[in-house]
């Protein structure tokens, strides 16, 4: 079986709809069985590849995530912030994005973000005169912090990939996670300065406080991740545990986490890691027969053909991202590319950290961008919409990522300055 056919099949069954892990294994099994390598050998790379360390952060992340989504610091986060924000106007859409810069700290998945915000924001929006594509643009373009912003489920997987240090990645995507809060709060400035129908809400100190009080524990989660790592007290793997103990405790605290809620926590862990962990794995098969086919080296001498210039190496990986997040999850195009990338990368002399943060945040575009936009669907849902409603939305709020993701290219110094700063 060649290459062509292999790449055919492939992109056969995921047009039919296959799930991505499935499309993957089937043709690169066959391609083994065709080309006389062993088929125990393959079914050995799969099982083993997510044998890993640095990958055991990964459902213990999702748990952290599950068990704040089911212990209510959303609607604790939406509170305060809806009362910090009263007077402003356009309050709603800067609410959104600081409740996404909040509990990103704690989810790392945009589609947690999504579905645990959305539903509390857009019915509130539509309520106050916001209208829809603009509620469902700022929900959606906001959740797509929590996988920049640590702890960050595709950091941990470029991490485990790349074997570069964790902390120093969820390091380097501090500033480029709070630009995206900065940039689509200009956005939101923009759209609703001369928007008649916002209705605003007077201000109470009295609510801020008591707001306050309500949502100031839930804080010491990012502070318990971040701190812990940055530190050195804590391997990120550790400090995902310690904080999914703390998210427990605080439920339990709080009377909104019960035992009997604790299966479906646990189900809701155990179905998402499952999913993510044979995209891993079955990628990681696609990959070793890419390295056989020398793959990676092809695309070397093309791209050093076009020029040596490490700043158009960057264009076409953010190019390259683009396209492939639009089709595939971001799970699956960074366990496909990065094995590829990452020597090419090196012969440019781009850092693999910087590379990183650039695959990471163009990805995340492609999160709400048709035809696989899991955060799309997740509000066309949440609204009783449809894509293209959600789409046109969110479009304006995709500026300001994609302009973050050039300054990356043009200026990849400047995210590395933290992680040296810290020692990472």
């Amino acid at each position: 079986m060649s290459l062509l056919v292999l790449s055919l099949l492939i992109v056969g069954l995921m047009v039919v709809r296959v799930p991505i892990a499935f499309a993957f294994i089937g043709p690169s099994l066959a391609y083994m069985l065709t080309n006389d390598q062993s088929l125990g050998l393959g079914l050995r790379m799969v099982a083993q590849s997510t044998a890993s360390f640095p990958l055991l952060a990964v459902p213990l992340f999702i748990l952290l995530g599950s068990l704040a989504n089911h212990a209510g610091i959303a609607d604790r986060l939406f509170d305060f912030a809806l009362a910090l924000f009263a007077r402003v106007r356009g309050s709603l859409g800067y609410v959104s994005i600081g409740c996404s810069v909040g509990f990103s700290w704690m989810s790392g998945s945009a589609v947690a973000d999504a579905a645990a915000l959305g539903k509390l924001q857009i019915p509130a929006m539509l309520r106050d005169g916001y209208s829809k594509r603009f509620a469902l643009g700022v929900t959606g373009s906001a959740a797509l912090i929590a996988p920049v912003m640590p702890p960050s489920i595709p950091a941990v997987i470029y991490a485990g990939l790349a074997a570069v240090s964790t902390g120093a990645l969820f390091a380097a995507s501090v500033v480029p996670a709070l630009l995206m809060a900065l940039g689509l709060a200009v956005v939101v400035f923009l759209w609703v300065r001369r928007d008649p129908n916002i209705r605003r809400t007077e201000f109470n100190a009295a609510r801020v406080w008591e707001t306050g009080k309500r949502v100031i524990a839930s804080l010491g989660a990012p502070v318990i991740i971040l701190g812990g790592i940055l530190s050195g007290w804590f391997t990120p793997t550790e400090a995902a545990a310690v904080g999914a103990a703390y998210m427990a405790v605080l439920g339990f605290a709080y009377r909104t986490l019960r035992v009997r809620d604790l299966p479906k926590v646990l189900v809701e862990t155990v179905t998402t890691t499952g999913a993510i962990m044979l995209i891993v794995a079955s990628a990681n098969l696609l990959g070793y027969i890419f390295a056989r086919e020398r793959v990676p080296q092809e695309i070397s001498e093309l791209m050093l053909g076009l020029s040596s210039d490490a700043t158009v190496f960057l264009l076409l990986v953010f190019a390259l991202s683009l396209i492939l997040g639009t089709a595939l999850d971001a799970i699956a195009v960074l366990t496909l590319t990065v094995p590829i990338l990452l020597p090419i990368s090196a012969t440019y002399g781009v850092d693999p950290i910087a590379l990183g943060v650039l695959m990471i945040v163009s990805q995340m575009i492609g999160l709400l961008t048709p035809p696989v936009g899991t955060v799309i669907f997740v509000l066309q849902a949440i609204a009783r919409t449809t894509m293209s409603e959600v789409f046109w939305g969110s479009l304006p709020f995709m500026v300001p990522l994609l302009l973050l993701c050039l300054a990356i290219i043009f200026w990849p110094d400047a995210i590395l300055y933290l992680p040296q700063e810290l020692g990472l």
